[in-house]
């Protein structure tokens, strides 16, 4: 008797490699790492050291450490490599077993202007993603470095004619937040699906909520989660809007609008669901729809509500209200500051980063314009034969 083969048993595993420097990690890296896995099974991620970014790139935001933890946190991701090289190599591929590299189609070079991934790309072991457009670390430094210009702050008169604003206009404040209008992200319902887990608790699950802006998703975060969701089974987070970051943070926060910190929240492996715009307090209908047994808080000050109630109330007098210590104290406004102290050497930054792609664009430019020549001369020589 002929055995049947079984084709799921034999099939190889795909194994795919993705590098960087994931510099204060956001939506668009996660999508990016997203997109890599639907192309294998496993996903390797490279990420580089402060040293090797700070040579080819500029100083990064994050420390090496900070960056290692975050991309470990990733739902999409199996397996991290630390202090990856900033040239990808055939080597490096063989090391780990991946078939081939993705990277998105935004340019990266070293500091002599050299294309990181030329060598995977001769050897026909690249493939290419559309970058998430409307985000990149350089556009986050770039939001922050705003909040040292004083034209660019907003106090209480500012705030209240916004306010007043969005409600003459009848729709959700956060599609139009005068406190985030330098995103250029657009979000749609299809990439909500795509980070979405999908999943409902079970009646068994015991679900956790926890609350806030989660504003420039940090390590400081990610520890908090992690804490939370050791709590329960089930760990869903609400996300406030942008007007409402703004109430009880002011200046010209939140520094990413509602629908980047959603995708930021849901890409983490801790995180089940998110509330779009949830009330700041936790209410009792709030409670009982979404069958919360545990409601849980950093160690970070608590601003009252708008009416000067106690936002933790209700949970309280359930006693169902648990104060987390993850050992974590990092807060967005110690990145900003982190900014604003280096503002120069970023700024600098920048602008190099900027005329480097530039310059690697017109060479290429400059190639398929000769390329275009080329082919002519030679069609018009033909031609004449």
């Amino acid at each position: 008797m002929i055995p049947v083969k079984n084709c799921e048993q034999d099939r190889q595993e795909i194994r795919v490699w993705c590098d960087g420097c994931y510099d204060m990690v956001h939506f668009g890296h996660a999508n990016s790492l997203r997109q890599a896995k639907a192309l294998g099974d496993v996903l390797i991620v490279g990420v580089h050291t402060d040293e090797e970014i700070s040579k080819h790139k500029g100083p990064p935001v994050f420390t090496q450490e900070e960056r290692y933890k975050m991309v470990k946190a990733i739902k999409w991701v199996d397996q991290v490599v630390e202090g990856a090289p900033y040239v990808t190599t055939l080597d490096t591929l063989d090391k780990y077993n991946c078939d081939f590299c993705v990277h998105g189609d935004d340019i990266t070079v070293t500091a002599d202007g050299i294309d990181t991934y030329y060598m995977v790309k001769k050897a026909g072991r690249y493939r290419e993603v559309p970058r998430t457009a409307g985000v990149s670390t350089t556009d986050l430094v770039g939001r922050m470095l705003l909040l040292t210009r004083e034209h660019f702050k907003r106090g209480d008169k500012e705030y209240s004619v916004a306010l007043e604003h969005s409600s003459n206009l009848g729709t959700d404040s956060t599609a139009r937040s005068p406190y985030t209008g330098c995103s250029q992200f657009l979000p749609t319902t299809q990439k909500i699906i795509q980070f979405s887990s999908g999943l409902s608790p079970k009646p068994t699950d015991k679900v956790v909520y926890v609350a806030g802006a989660f504003d420039l998703f940090h390590v400081g975060h990610l520890d908090f989660l992690e804490e939370a969701h050791k709590q329960g089974d089930f760990l869903i987070v609400g996300l406030h809007t942008d007007l409402e970051v703004n109430r009880y943070k002011g200046s010209n926060y939140p520094i990413m609008n509602l629908h980047e910190r959603v995708l930021s929240v849901l890409a983490c492996k801790y995180v089940h669901e998110v509330v779009i715009g949830a009330p700041y307090s936790v209410t009792s209908d709030l409670m009982d729809h979404f069958k919360v047994q545990v409601v849980c808080h950093g160690l970070t000050p608590t601003a009252r509500d708008a009416d000067g109630t106690d936002p933790y109330l209700v949970p309280k007098k359930r006693g169902c209200f648990k104060v987390l210590n993850s050992g974590n104290d990092m807060t967005t406004e110690d990145i900003v500051q982190r900014i604003i102290r280096h503002r120069l050497d970023y700024e600098d930054r920048n602008s190099r980063k900027e005329q480097k792609e530039m310059a690697v664009v017109k060479t290429l430019q400059n190639a398929h314009v000769k390329q275009n020549g080329d082919y002519n001369e030679k069609m018009a020589t033909d031609a004449m034969s």
